[in-house]
């Protein structure tokens, strides 16, 4: 019997894992690919950020409404009715040539990432709750791993010239996944909810709003470095392939970063060292991008990657700790990550701006400096006596 829960937990951890690889590559597949998609439609740098910004922004709002989803559709089936969503935005990207259909997938995709985003924290907490913190390193380190792998792959799929096939082909392996967490869901039905919904102690009001903020301000360092490093290098006479590369490397370094975390974060009850040392990472990599861009190109994207790659897992896990419960657990992972997201996506947008104004993106990479120092006076909040 104790093997079977075993093999059932390592195939739900199997089915975690392969739907985190698959809420990255429909926003990290663009922007090694932004100068082709520009020329094909004609879109603006600041219409380019909103390839970003608005899918970003529609994952803010989303994972807002996971309370009310909730009371439609359990964790099992949100996760699959995302999974839908994002094959299908990715599908629908073969006819990527017309402007308001890439925004209109970006949307489509920006949903389906805030539903699963939203409920398989809830998922975690409830069916794995004594290693939850672990696995929740181990997701978000397959997201960013999706990310990398879009990252380098979509370059290269699209070097034949047909870039709208080198976006759509993602949609294979989000059915691919959407087909083993059905198979899984199946072995699993849902547990009872009556105790989780029993009322319980809340973080203050003034803790949720500092864990959203952190999480926004972090996440927006992704979601401008996602955007724009690529098209910031090509802008330097790299090719597409080669900014992918680079691109590449910042996600692989946020690979590193977030398993590192998942290992490590049990020996840190205090999560606040892990929190400086990965924004004083990120900060040392922008600086890289501002100081020598061509000469620390790796060196700086690698740093920022192992800052960005910390962060995320680490503000998700600081999110968790703050819950008692599998319904608490959700109920602020909606909060933060809802009101986290409609931050990050300022994050593109207004680099956009910069760069179509000022044809240059190193103002936005030394405003990223400025915040990364905000950061670091918000972890230093994040005590562990005050987390409840």
């Amino acid at each position: 019997m104790v093997s079977v829960f075993r093999l059932n937990n390592a195939w739900r951890i199997v089915a975690i894992i392969l739907v985190g690889l698959n809420l990255r590559p429909v926003l990290a597949s663009v922007p090694p690919l932004l100068d082709l998609v520009q020329a094909a439609t004609r879109l603006s740098d600041s219409a380019a950020g909103l390839l970003t910004a608005l899918p970003v922004f529609i994952m803010g709002l989303g994972a807002l409404a996971a309370a009310p989803l909730r009371r439609v559709v359990n964790e099992q089936q949100g996760v699959a009715l995302g999974l839908v969503l994002i094959a299908a935005a990715t599908a629908g990207r073969h006819w990527a040539g017309l402007p308001h259909v890439m925004l209109a997938t970006g949307l489509t995709a920006g949903l389906g990432i805030a539903i699963t985003q939203a409920l398989l924290p809830i998922y975690i907490k409830t069916r794995l709750p004594a290693q939850a913190s672990r696995i929740m390193g181990l997701y978000s380190t397959a997201i960013m791993g999706g990310a990398a792998i879009a990252s380098v792959a979509a370059p290269l799929a699209a070097q034949g010239g047909a870039w709208p096939d080198a976006l759509a082909l993602w949609a294979v392996p989000a059915g691919l996944a959407l087909l083993c967490w059905l198979a899984v869901a199946r072995r699993a039905p849902t547990p009872a909810t009556a105790a989780a919904r029993t009322a319980t102690a809340r973080a203050p009001r003034s803790r949720v709003a500092l864990l959203a903020a952190f999480f926004g301000l972090g996440t927006g360092a992704y979601t401008l470095v996602l955007a724009w490093l690529s098209p910031y290098y090509t802008a330097r006479g790299w090719t597409p392939l080669a900014a992918g590369q680079l691109l590449g490397a910042v996600t692989v370094a946020e690979i590193v970063a977030g398993l590192a975390v998942s290992v490590g974060i049990g020996r840190l009850p205090d999560r606040r060292p892990a929190l400086y040392a990965a924004v004083a990472a990120l900060l040392a990599g922008l600086a890289g991008l501002v100081v020598a861009p061509d000469a620390l190109a790796w060196p700086a994207a690698i740093l920022a990657g192992l800052g960005i790659g910390a962060l995320f897992p680490l503000s998700l896990i600081v999110t968790m700790d703050h819950a008692a419960t599998p319904a608490e657990a959700g109920r602020l992972a909606s909060l933060v990550q809802g009101a986290g997201y409609l931050i990050a996506a300022l994050f593109p947008f207004a680099a956009g701006l910069v760069r179509q104004h000022l044809a240059d993106l190193a103002p936005a990479w030394i405003a990223m400096m400025f915040i990364c120092l905000a950061l670091f006076a918000m972890a230093a909040c994040l005590r562990p006596a005050a987390r409840h």
